[in-house]
Protein backbone atom coordinates (compact mmCIF):
# COMPACT_ATOMS: atom_id res chain seq x y z
CA UNK A 1 0.00 0.00 0.00
CA UNK A 2 0.96 3.69 -0.12
CA UNK A 3 0.21 5.99 2.61
CA UNK A 4 -0.99 9.15 1.84
CA UNK A 5 -3.05 12.20 3.58
CA UNK A 6 -6.63 11.60 4.63
CA UNK A 7 -7.59 14.65 2.36
CA UNK A 8 -6.38 13.39 -0.64
CA UNK A 9 -9.21 10.67 -0.43
CA UNK A 10 -12.72 11.72 -2.11
CA UNK A 11 -15.38 12.49 0.38
CA UNK A 12 -17.91 9.86 -1.29
CA UNK A 13 -15.18 7.08 -0.69
CA UNK A 14 -15.55 4.50 1.98
CA UNK A 15 -12.24 3.65 4.54
CA UNK A 16 -12.17 -0.60 4.65
CA UNK A 17 -10.76 -1.39 8.04
CA UNK A 18 -7.27 -3.39 8.25
CA UNK A 19 -6.98 -6.16 10.49
CA UNK A 20 -4.33 -8.52 11.35
CA UNK A 21 -4.93 -12.17 11.87
CA UNK A 22 -3.26 -14.45 13.85
CA UNK A 23 -3.05 -18.36 13.75
CA UNK A 24 -0.93 -20.82 15.95
CA UNK A 25 0.39 -23.41 13.56
CA UNK A 26 0.83 -26.84 14.10
CA UNK A 27 4.66 -26.96 15.60
CA UNK A 28 3.50 -24.05 17.69
CA UNK A 29 4.59 -21.53 15.66
CA UNK A 30 3.15 -18.00 15.29
CA UNK A 31 1.50 -16.87 11.69
CA UNK A 32 0.32 -13.40 11.26
CA UNK A 33 -1.65 -12.06 8.48
CA UNK A 34 -2.47 -8.76 7.39
CA UNK A 35 -6.27 -8.78 6.01
CA UNK A 36 -8.91 -6.17 4.52
CA UNK A 37 -12.67 -6.16 6.12
CA UNK A 38 -13.94 -7.01 2.43
CA UNK A 39 -17.30 -7.23 4.01
CA UNK A 40 -16.95 -3.36 4.27
CA UNK A 41 -16.58 -2.94 0.75
CA UNK A 42 -19.00 -0.96 -0.74
CA UNK A 43 -19.62 -2.74 -5.21
CA UNK A 44 -19.81 -0.20 -7.54
CA UNK A 45 -17.73 1.92 -5.46
CA UNK A 46 -14.51 -0.13 -3.95
CA UNK A 47 -14.54 -2.87 -6.90
CA UNK A 48 -17.03 -3.80 -9.94
CA UNK A 49 -16.64 -7.18 -9.84
CA UNK A 50 -16.23 -10.36 -7.85
CA UNK A 51 -17.03 -13.51 -10.50
CA UNK A 52 -14.57 -16.17 -10.65
CA UNK A 53 -14.72 -19.05 -13.05
CA UNK A 54 -13.94 -22.75 -11.29
CA UNK A 55 -13.86 -26.12 -12.10
CA UNK A 56 -16.73 -28.10 -10.96
CA UNK A 57 -16.32 -31.23 -9.76
CA UNK A 58 -17.80 -33.27 -12.94
CA UNK A 59 -15.65 -31.70 -14.94
CA UNK A 60 -12.79 -32.86 -13.07
CA UNK A 61 -13.63 -36.52 -12.93
CA UNK A 62 -14.24 -36.55 -16.51
CA UNK A 63 -11.02 -34.90 -17.00
CA UNK A 64 -9.67 -37.81 -14.46
CA UNK A 65 -11.80 -40.24 -16.50
CA UNK A 66 -10.08 -39.75 -20.07
CA UNK A 67 -6.36 -39.17 -18.10
CA UNK A 68 -7.01 -42.71 -16.91
CA UNK A 69 -8.43 -43.86 -19.94
CA UNK A 70 -5.30 -42.97 -22.15
CA UNK A 71 -2.71 -43.82 -19.40
CA UNK A 72 -1.87 -40.07 -18.90
CA UNK A 73 -0.17 -38.36 -15.85
CA UNK A 74 -2.35 -35.70 -13.83
CA UNK A 75 -0.69 -32.72 -12.39
CA UNK A 76 -1.88 -30.16 -9.82
CA UNK A 77 0.22 -26.93 -9.09
CA UNK A 78 -0.31 -25.11 -5.41
CA UNK A 79 0.28 -21.39 -5.91
CA UNK A 80 1.64 -19.72 -3.20
CA UNK A 81 -0.35 -16.58 -1.88
CA UNK A 82 -2.01 -16.54 -5.30
CA UNK A 83 -4.29 -13.46 -4.65
CA UNK A 84 -1.05 -11.06 -3.49
CA UNK A 85 0.74 -12.05 -7.07
CA UNK A 86 -1.64 -9.65 -8.78
CA UNK A 87 -2.73 -5.97 -9.09
CA UNK A 88 -5.72 -4.15 -9.19
CA UNK A 89 -7.52 -3.43 -12.15
CA UNK A 90 -6.93 -0.12 -13.78
CA UNK A 91 -9.07 2.73 -12.01
CA UNK A 92 -9.99 0.85 -8.96
CA UNK A 93 -8.66 2.24 -6.05
CA UNK A 94 -9.87 0.88 -2.44
CA UNK A 95 -8.85 3.07 0.54
CA UNK A 96 -8.28 1.58 4.15
CA UNK A 97 -7.79 3.06 8.03
CA UNK A 98 -4.08 1.93 8.58
CA UNK A 99 -3.25 -1.25 10.49
CA UNK A 100 -3.51 -1.54 14.42
CA UNK A 101 0.12 -0.34 15.14
CA UNK A 102 0.58 1.85 12.22
CA UNK A 103 0.64 5.83 13.15
CA UNK A 104 -2.49 7.37 12.00
CA UNK A 105 -1.01 11.05 11.92
CA UNK A 106 1.95 11.86 10.48
CA UNK A 107 4.90 14.05 11.04
CA UNK A 108 3.17 17.01 10.31
CA UNK A 109 -0.08 16.17 12.27
CA UNK A 110 -2.36 15.42 9.29
CA UNK A 111 -3.92 12.19 9.57
CA UNK A 112 -2.79 9.48 7.05
CA UNK A 113 -5.11 6.52 5.17
CA UNK A 114 -3.66 4.21 3.07
CA UNK A 115 -3.92 3.49 -0.73
CA UNK A 116 -4.27 0.10 -1.89
CA UNK A 117 -2.28 -0.65 -4.60
CA UNK A 118 -2.17 -4.77 -4.56
CA UNK A 119 -4.79 -7.05 -3.60
CA UNK A 120 -4.44 -7.83 -0.17
CA UNK A 121 -6.06 -10.87 1.89
CA UNK A 122 -9.99 -10.54 2.41
CA UNK A 123 -10.69 -8.63 -0.57
CA UNK A 124 -13.81 -9.16 -2.41
CA UNK A 125 -12.23 -8.59 -5.76
CA UNK A 126 -9.18 -10.71 -5.16
CA UNK A 127 -10.38 -13.76 -6.77
CA UNK A 128 -11.30 -12.33 -9.95
CA UNK A 129 -7.83 -10.82 -10.94
CA UNK A 130 -5.72 -14.11 -9.87
CA UNK A 131 -7.80 -15.88 -12.85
Amino acid sequence: WEVIDRSDVPSDRNLVRLIWVYKTKCNASLKARLCIQGCAQIAGVDYNQTFCSTMRATSLRVLAAIAARDRLSMRRWDFIAAYLQVELEQGEVVYCRPPPGYETIGSDGRGRVCKVIEPIYGMAQAGRRWQ
